[in-house]
């Protein structure tokens, strides 16, 4: 396999004005989901297994102010999935070979749905009841063999949203990092390693999500990894140092 396909999210340029998450929703054919005020402008308030891409809110104090952090999140498209490696049918999880998406198939209706989101650094697997097949993004595959940019990437109007080969993403990744440290000198680039969804922060990835950062390379060479609750409090104290 080539190095595939790769996004870049800057988050410096997310404006939060759902349009990625909108496109995501027409594109797939997916129904709306009746929802109720959490407290937060944030809509639907999590993934669910008809919406898989979610543009989360966090408001947090900087440097003495209220501020306010925005995440289109999705599916990282771990370069080596924890995911896969949680099942026992080689075909319920499959890597693309061209693109390197990891696309969920019907097969993992067969599979231990807590053994696969638990494993996920990110906590992106979701399932449907009736049928326990479980979804999530599949990085719009089926428009990326076709020549297309993913729904997300052709929505988004401020360049938050980019898509391309891996090594070029790579490339503007480094180039948006110089740009953003000029104004923002904790910028730094999440997992960009380990994972084909990089995101670009202005400030430590903790303030937008407690899943924005985690690697999920430990999980995929069969380590025992983070879980969850192991991860969010590690990733809690950077928050804690810079906050004072």
């Amino acid at each position: 396999m080539s190095n595939g396909k790769s996004f870049l999210v800057d988050l410096t340029k997310c404006t939060a004005c759902r349009g990625c998450q909108i496109a995501c929703k027409q594109w797939k054919k997916l129904p709306g989901e009746k929802t109720k005020n959490t407290g937060t402008h944030q809509n639907p308030p999590d993934f669910s297994y008809n919406t898989l891409r979610v543009v989360r809110f966090q408001e947090q104090e900087v440097d003495g102010q209220v501020k306010w952090f925005f995440t289109p999140d999705q599916c990282r498209h771990c370069l080596d999935a924890p995911c896969k490696t949680a099942t026992n049918d080689p075909g319920a999880i499959v890597i693309d070979e061209e693109t390197g998406a990891v696309v969920y198939t019907d097969k993992t209706a067969k599979e231990a749905f807590d053994a696969v989101q638990s494993i996920c650094p990110y906590n992106v697997p979701r399932q449907d009841k009736k049928t326990k097949i479980m979804r999530k993004c599949d990085m719009c595959n089926d428009r990326v063999h076709a020549g297309k940019k993913p729904a997300c990437v052709t929505a988004c109007p401020t360049g938050c949203m980019n898509f391309g080969d891996r090594d070029e993403m790579l490339k503007l990744a480094e180039v948006r990092l110089a740009e953003a440290k000029k104004k923002h000198p904790r910028a730094q680039l999440v997992d960009a390693d380990t994972v084909r969804v990089i995101f670009l922060t202005e400030d430590a990835p903790n303030l937008y999500s407690p899943t924005l950062m985690a690697d999920a390379s430990a999980a995929a060479a069969g380590q025992r990894g983070y879980t969850r609750q192991e991860l969010f409090a590690a990733l809690a104290k950077p928050v804690k140092n810079i906050l004072g």
